[in-house]
């Protein structure tokens, strides 16, 4: 099995090196990922700039490459390029440092990059956790899930979404499947205006969603209580 791997945390992220990791316990990895930060870049492609591709050493048995573009960019890259006569069985989009659960997830880099390789014909999974410095629970059940969903047909129109809690791993309390997408964002934002001279300055502070406001059977209710999320999403345009 030939998987390739990216993200939107960038190249060095440590979640890319776990994901990695175990990727490399099912098959041949390659990885290709953004050279800088692109967090909530979504879908988003690069159309007028030059893209560049520079092969990068990585831990592992694991041929990888840095892109000066966004996460999709590295997937359609990938196949169209860097990949060309080998391509991937699948595609592994993660570890992201935060969820991507709820209506957070039409933001994500994560995701975008795991729809675009859907929309090339590839099953895709996006793999996500609390931002937080516990990794026991991916640690524990990732290549579990992985494989789990590797034996199992992809969604249709879309990719395997699964988010992991940050809590110890004797806290956790299971995996919970077939999770739907939560109609609330995990962080609602709120505004903090300064006048200046030059005009308003906003500062936005995120304040994290309970688990009282979140519909029970969601993904996100999964993880405000403990569980690994797994479930579907389909895309909007499919």
């Amino acid at each position: 099995m030939r998987i390739l791997i990216t993200n939107d945390d960038g190249i060095q992220s440590e979640g890319i090196r776990r994901l990695a990791g175990m990727a490399a316990q099912l098959g041949e990895v390659w990885v290709v990922a953004p050279v800088t930060q692109c967090s909530a870049m979504s879908h988003r492609i690069t159309i007028r700039d030059a893209l560049i591709a520079e092969r990068v050493d990585f831990p592992g048995p694991v041929t990888a490459f840095s892109l000066s573009g966004t996460p999709a960019d590295c997937v359609k890259v990938a196949l169209s390029y860097l990949m060309k006569g080998n391509r991937p069985d699948v595609v592994f989009s993660g570890v992201n440092h935060g969820y991507n659960a709820g209506y957070d997830i039409a933001y994500s880099g994560t995701v975008g990059a795991a729809m675009e390789a859907m929309m090339q014909g590839v099953p895709a999974i996006a793999f996500s956790g609390e931002a937080v410095d516990c990794h026991e629970v991916e640690d524990q059940y990732m290549a579990e899930i992985a494989r789990e969903l590797l034996g199992m047909e992809a969604p249709e129109g879309g990719i395997w979404n699964v988010n992991f809690p940050g809590c110890p791993l004797e806290q956790c309390r299971g995996i919970l499947r077939d999770r739907t997408v939560a109609p609330i964002q995990v962080y609602k934002d709120k505004y903090i205006p300064m006048v200046t001279d030059e005009g308003d300055v906003l500062t936005v502070v995120g304040i994290k969603t309970t688990a009282e406001e979140v519909p029970e059977g969601t993904d996100l209710a999964a993880v405000l209580a403990g569980y690994v999320s797994v479930g579907a999403v389909k895309s909007s345009v499919l």
